[in-house]
């Protein structure tokens, strides 16, 4: 899935083709993603202007005169530049067409979606109870202990909630908690002010060197040039169970929390 490194990288690659251009015309070859496309998109951005194009979360916001459009990559969506006119492909499912180009999505599994949020996006129920983001001054070691006071949940868990915090996914959570010395299965409520700092300088470092190096080289996540991203290169512990600890020499182990897969070192993370 791609992540929020992924979802940033698309953002920068696609916003200096479309920004201040308007919509033309809008294809619509698959309307059922995950939510239904509505039949009138076009009605709603044609002959608009593109202002601004934001991230909240995973969520990539097009900021029009007439209100904002909400698109969400899913599981395995991207956004891809393309000349006009380029033919389509099978899991090529919408273009927006500018006047020189065209914003083309593609989702081989359909999770993503599109929708329309109108003049107040940040009413939507996809947005109003998220987190602050993890690269905001918001985003402090302050404000993650006192939200974390007695619980019990696993610190993984609890930095990959939502509500908590916004757009950490597994892979970003596992590196930044092998960074901080931090053990997955720690309860949130049983980490130090002190050890929380360290996770917080590691969660933001981590999502920065992957935004930079363009996110990782997941099996389907390309990003708005058509190229996969190369974070992947300097993961240290996920997806490495059983290798050594780039650190220690100990062998990774892997655990499961809400079915999701998790790396650590036994000897560094406590």
């Amino acid at each position: 899935m791609p992540e929020l490194p992924e979802v940033e990288t698309s953002r920068r690659g696609i916003s200096p083709h479309i920004i201040n251009k308007q919509a033309i015309d809008v294809v619509l070859r698959h309307t059922q993603l995950r939510w239904k496309i509505p039949q009138n998109l076009l009605s709603y951005i044609e002959n608009k202007l593109l202002l601004s194009i934001d991230r909240r979360a995973k969520y990539l916001l097009f900021n029009f005169t007439t209100g904002t459009l909400l698109i969400h990559l899913g599981m395995s969506g991207s956004l891809r530049i393309c000349a006009l006119k380029t033919p389509a492909n099978k899991h090529d499912h919408v273009d927006i067409v500018f006047s020189d180009c065209l914003l083309r999505f593609t989702d081989p599994r359909r999770f993503g979606a599109i929708l329309w949020l109108g003049l107040s996006p940040e009413s939507s129920t996809l947005l109003n109870q998220l987190g602050p983001e993890p690269l905001a001054d918001d985003f402090t070691a302050s404000y993650l202990y006192l939200s974390a006071d007695n619980r019990k949940r696993p610190v993984k868990q609890f930095i990959m909630d939502q509500k908590v915090v916004t757009g950490v996914g597994n892979i970003y959570a596992t590196e930044a908690l092998f960074m901080a010395g931090i053990k997955p299965t720690r309860a949130a409520g049983n980490i130090s002010l002190k050890r929380y700092q360290l996770l917080v300088n590691a969660i933001k470092l981590i999502l920065q060197q992957a935004i930079q190096q363009g996110g990782t080289t997941l099996k389907d996540f390309v990003g708005g040039d058509g190229k996969p991203g190369y974070f992947q290169q300097t993961l240290q512990v996920y997806g490495k169970t059983g290798q050594k600890c780039p650190h220690c020499q100990t062998a990774l182990k892997a655990l499961k929390l809400a079915a999701r897969n998790s790396v650590y070192c036994p000897k560094c993370q406590r």
